[in-house]
């Protein structure tokens, strides 16, 4: 045994070992490339209201920067502040119009003062234009009159374009 090992050291020439790194430096630019693209961000973060149980939905779209519309059992919010309250889900009959049964007086007044505060600033800044955008966060136990409601009242302050914010399927 050691002789073999003897002779093994005598044929073993010394060489020098080279690793090449072009190689790996490419798999690595690879696979950050391919983490980058598959890695999805956005700088809208939308955040349930405690107590809001909004609806499922298979679809999946980006949130986009827009007016934040609550419709909760206890009440209407806009920008995280209290419009009017609602009893269970039901609006009041003294916020809704006598002429028009659709339409919510309190609702129309905030979100008709935050259209014309945003075309104000669109007027002064040239960068930001108002397009009536509203993402709307409904709880899914509300009934469909009382949401038909208030995107009615929406449509006539300005914002016509809603998004309804859900939750997707994991």
């Amino acid at each position: 045994m050691r002789r073999a090992v003897e002779r093994f050291k005598q044929n073993n020439k010394k060489s020098t070992f080279i690793l090449q790194l072009t190689a790996m430096v490419d798999m690595f630019t690879i696979m950050i490339v391919f983490l980058l693209k598959s890695y999805s961000t956005s700088s809208v973060h939308i955040t349930p209201q405690e107590g809001l149980k909004l609806p499922n939905s298979s679809s999946y779209v980006q949130p986009v920067e827009a007016l934040k519309l609550v419709v909760a059992l206890d009440g209407v919010y806009v920008d995280d502040k209290k419009v009017m309250p609602m009893e269970e889900g039901k609006i009041a009959a003294a916020d809704l119009d006598a002429n028009d049964p659709d339409f919510v007086k309190s609702l129309y007044e905030k979100l008709n003062e935050m259209a014309e505060k945003s075309k104000e600033i669109a007027d002064v800044n040239e960068e930001h234009e108002f397009d009536g955008k509203v993402v709307m966060q409904a709880d899914s136990r509300l009934n469909y009159k009382t949401l038909k409601k208030v995107m009615y009242t929406a449509s006539l302050a300005g914002y016509a374009d809603m998004r309804l914010a859900t939750i997707a399927y994991e």
